[in-house]
Formats: C-alpha cells, structure tokens, sequence
C-alpha cells in the first residue's frame, strides 16, 4: 500500500510539473482545449445552430454567453489523476494501457457533457452555473475518476487471475 501511494505520489507531482511546462502547454494543452471547444460547438450545433467555437471559447451566437475552458477543465488534470493511478497499481502495461485509453475515453466524454451542461446552464442562470461548476461538476469528474479506476482495478485483477490460471493449467 505504500508503495502504491508513492508511486502515485510521485508520477501526479512529476506529470502536474510537465503540466506546467511552455511547450506542454503550447502543443498538448492548447490544442487538446482549442480542440475541446469545437468539438463541443459541432455537437451543440446538431441541435441548436447558435453555437460556435473560438479557441477555447465555446460560446452562443444569439446572445454572446460562452464559456472559456480554462486549466482544470479540460479533463487533463483528471486524467493525470487516472494516469497515476493506474500506474501506481501492480498489474501488466497491457491491463494499464487498456485502463488509460478506456480512462481517457470515460474522462473526456464526461468532461464533454460538462462542458456543454455549463454552456447551457449559464445562459439559463448564471447562479446555478457557478455552483454546477464549482461544486457539482468538479465533485463528478473527480468521481468518475475513482469509480473508472476502481472497475479497471476490478477488471484488471480479474483479467491477472485468469492468466495466472491458464499459466498453471499450461503448466500441469
């Protein structure tokens, strides 16, 4: 059990530094979010044609509300969560390489739903958006997460056994 923390320790503070980084900045963060925001904008505009996206801006061409996504709320953060997580965890780098495309899939279509929940609730009121946003979403992404890595923890353990198991039939 230490050892897992440590570990998840150590790779958080490492990939959270990285994070912080200019270049990782300029060519994974900025473009994940600019990216982020029209993919959110070409699925609001299915259904409602007042949608657009400038860089990170998500925003109504009717009313001009957007929403700006900003660091922390382009999934990443949680994902270096999930990707200590599963690194952190004794199992084999296919069962954690599964578990973090898996992970990364789960996080941003969430983080989708977020986003374009928060798109709508602020132009319905602004109060309940910045407690949706405050509280609400950050609590649910952080949920996910957990709950993601605890069916992979699950899953993982279950997919190790059965190797574990036809290696000692292989072996009779």
């Amino acid at each position: 059990m230490l050892r897992f923390f440590l570990v998840f320790l150590g790779i958080q503070l490492t990939l959270f530094g990285l994070n912080l980084l200019n270049w990782v900045q300029k060519f994974i963060v900025i473009p994940w979010t600019n990216f982020l925001a029209n993919f959110c904008a070409k699925l609001v505009l299915i259904f409602d044609s007042s949608a657009a996206a400038t860089g990170k801006i998500l925003w109504n061409t009717t009313n001009g509300f957007g929403v700006s996504i900003e660091a922390g709320c382009n999934g990443l953060e949680a994902f270096i969560i999930l990707i200590a997580a599963v690194a952190a965890f004794p199992t084999g780098w296919k069962n954690k390489l599964a578990g973090l495309i898996a992970g990364f899939l789960a996080i941003q279509l969430l983080n989708v739903v977020r986003v374009i929940s928060l798109f709508y609730l602020g132009q319905w009121n602004i109060e309940i958006f910045n407690f949706a946003h405050e509280y609400v979403w950050q609590a649910l992404i952080m949920l996910d997460v957990l709950i993601f890595w605890l069916l992979w923890v699950g899953w993982s353990t279950k997919i190790k056994g059965n190797e574990a198991n036809s290696q000692k039939v292989a072996n009779v």
